[in-house]
């Protein structure tokens, strides 16, 4: 399992770098099939320094604050499906973490594209008080949490005068020219 994991996310990196752009400027294809690997991977796959700093209240994340966040969830998400050990507090830039966070959905969209409905019991999160719970708490945990924070990030980014492209179609997961 460890070496597909590393040939896709070779293969991944360089298709990215051939593109010129990152995982996900554009949503894949959808699937000609309904399967619970095939909507999992679905749900996975859609700034400037003062958007980074801002914070609504004093009580609250800052944007910066909040990928943090999404890091450590998608690392999460990653662990637990590719049976891998990662470390996602490593200190890194923006651009290096929101590659890192592209990077993990990639990865795991990829492997539960695949996955058969047998292997789901296999993507249990451990946590820390050594409990397993099944991959459900992932989509109304961690991957709905992470949706969530994107449009809270879209919206800060909003109102620090930065609004997402209005080229992006979100219905389409395009961008348009």
């Amino acid at each position: 399992m460890k070496i597909l994991l590393i040939f896709i996310l070779v293969t991944i990196n360089v298709m990215a770098q051939k593109a010129g752009s990152h995982p996900y400027y554009e949503l894949p294809e959808y699937s000609e099939s309904f399967t619970a690997g095939t909507v999992a991977s679905r749900l996975i796959d859609g700034l400037r320094k003062e958007d980074l700093e801002y914070r609504p209240t004093l009580e609250s994340r800052s944007v910066a604050e909040t990928i943090d966040h999404i890091h450590g969830m998608t690392s999460m998400v990653l662990k637990s499906v590719c049976k891998i050990d990662i470390n996602p507090t490593e200190d890194h830039n923006f651009e290096e973490k929101r590659a890192k966070i592209l990077m993990n959905l990639k990865s795991v969209s990829a492997i539960l594209k695949t996955a058969k409905a047998e292997e789901f019991e296999n993507f249990n999160i451990n946590l820390r008080n050594h409990e397993s719970v099944p991959f459900w708490f992932f989509i109304n945990g961690q991957i709905t949490d992470s949706i969530w924070h994107c449009g809270q990030i879209s919206s800060f980014r909003r109102i620090t005068g930065n609004p997402i492209s209005s080229k992006v179609s979100f219905f389409r997961g395009e961008v348009k020219d």
